[in-house]
């Protein structure tokens, strides 16, 4: 990495037009996406006004990042914004019997906030730091709702909007929202409880926080709307959602066609999958993203594919809990635009890309099915798209300085190939070298501007273990820790086993 480059100052776009040199340029042209050797990208204030060979005009400064890859930053379009509670469901099943779903004695006591503001703050936060570590620049943030009172605040948004502004991180935001959830009643039963006039009461908060919001901390926030899950919802407060987003142009983002119990569920409500009766309620449109696809039937997809919905596909958290979407290359040949998310911990979306090319494969039995540079597309140009921002996801004359570096130099991805298959083939964004968004640099080697991430991380394990120490309190029958979350090997005791 060229010196004068790891002399600027972290969270300030370099003065004047100033150029990024590479072995490997990924750029953007009418005729269709490049990859360019010995190329350069030359950004003044906060926009790309070349990408490709090397530049002939003046610069204040060039950077040569050496043996690398400079390409778009990534659209993350379900991005963590949470210390990950999911990772606990990784060997430990069946959810509801692990503090994935409320039981009725904790309903009758008072659902409570199990973190404090400032610890909430503080996660989203942390959050963005890693976003940044593994090349995201535009992210579309969620956290979990199953340790929270009811919904998202209107007060942890703003200091997500904050948190944002200060690392460097373009985001759309909006507090998550609900009109019901699965209760455990005694025998195990699973039943969905509903107050939709707390539904409604927090859609009209996201409405007020989306139209004070929009266009804040100079452009990098932008305006989401995003009730909890499908099953949490009722047709009105979905209607009521659609509507305001066209008020306010702006996405919708609803997790549905993603697991077994949404389904039973939708189906005892409404005697239908989810986006079948968001369909008969003509609730299905273009502004709407919906995370994972994973459970979606034939009849499903047709749907998705007439109404122009994209599909949130994130095979790494889906993998882990035994799901897979089937699969990327039909969603495509169907029309239907697949963006990428990480939605779990790491975010790391190089790692999500190459285990989506896997499953696909794998699902289509086709080694042939899909390529490096699809994956790549749909982790940036179908993102962007999604969000009808063609400034975002390519580096082309006029677009956002959002960009990623990755290293091609890196030991562990040894013998190199051509770039964009070897940054999948090695499968993590730990080679992420630095990330710059709308101009500023946010990341550079590991350190992200506006937080220390050697103390950010003892704090988020001192957080989380807190967190931890509550389950037995959410959880059904209310057995200890130990017995929820047991180890992978029975301890050692008394240095005997």
């Amino acid at each position: 990495m060229d010196a004068a480059f790891t002399r600027l100052p972290l969270g300030a776009r370099p003065p004047g037009r100033w150029a990024l040199a590479a072995r490997w340029v990924v750029a953007d042209t009418p005729a269709g996406r490049r990859l360019v050797e010995h190329g350069e990208v030359v950004v003044e204030d906060d926009r790309v006004i070349h990408a490709g060979s090397p530049f002939a005009g003046e610069v204040a400064a060039r950077y040569d990042m050496g043996e690398a890859l400079i390409g778009p930053g990534f659209v993350d379009l379900d991005a963590l914004a949470d210390l990950d509670t999911t990772v606990l469901a990784f060997d430990n099943q069946p959810a509801w019997r692990k503090g994935r779903v409320w039981p009725r004695s904790y309903v009758e006591r008072g659902p409570y906030e199990m973190y404090s503001h400032d610890e909430l703050a503080f996660q989203k936060r942390f959050a963005f730091a890693q976003l940044l570590l593994n090349g995201i620049t535009s992210a579309l943030p969620i956290a979990s709702l199953f340790y929270r009172e009811w919904g998202e605040t209107v007060a942890e948004l703003d200091a997500a909007a904050e948190a944002a502004g200060a690392l460097g991180l373009r985001v759309w935001l909006g507090p998550a929202y609900r009109a019901g959830g699965m209760v455990v009643e005694p025998d195990g039963r699973l039943e969905p409880v509903f107050d939709e006039a707390r539904g409604f009461a927090g859609l009209s908060e996201a409405v007020a926080f989306a139209r004070r919001s929009h266009g804040a901390e100079g452009g990098l926030v932008s305006a989401l709307l995003a009730p909890d899950r499908v099953e949490t919802c009722t047709a009105g407060l979905l209607a009521e959602t659609m509507a305001a987003s066209r008020d306010l142009d702006c996405p919708v983002r609803l997790h549905m066609a993603q697991g077994a119990m949404e389904v039973e569920t939708v189906r005892r409500l409404h005697g239908a999958t989810a986006p079948g009766w968001l369909g008969r309620h003509g609730l299905l449109s273009d502004r709407l993203i919906a995370p994972h696809a994973t459970v979606a039937t034939d009849d499903d997809l047709a749907l998705y594919a007439a109404h122009g919905v994209t599909v949130a596909h994130c095979p790494l958290v889906a993998g882990r809990h035994g799901g897979v979407l089937r699969s990327f290359a039909r969603l495509k040949r169907m029309g239907i635009r697949v963006g990428m998310g990480t939605d779990t911990t790491p975010p790391d979306m190089v790692l999500n890309m190459a285990l989506g090319a896997m499953l696909c494969r794998v699902v289509e039995g086709d080694a042939t099915a899909c390529s490096a540079a699809d994956l790549y597309d749909a982790a940036t140009i179908a993102g962007a798209d999604a969000l009808r921002r063609p400034d975002l996801g390519r580096l082309a004359p006029g677009a956002s300085a959002d960009i990623a570096v990755f290293a091609m130099d890196d030991v562990h991805m040894t013998p190199r190939i051509d770039p964009i298959q070897t940054l999948i083939l090695g499968a993590t964004g730990r080679v992420t070298r630095a990330t710059v968004v709308d101009g500023r640099l946010s990341m550079r080697d590991g350190q992200v501007a506006g937080i220390d991430l050697a103390s950010a991380r003892a704090r988020a394990q001192t957080q989380f273990d807190g967190l931890l120490a509550k389950y037995p309190q959410r959880t059904h029958g209310h057995p200890p820790l130990a017995e929820i979350f047991p180890p992978s090997y029975p301890p050692m005791e008394g240095g005997h086993a």
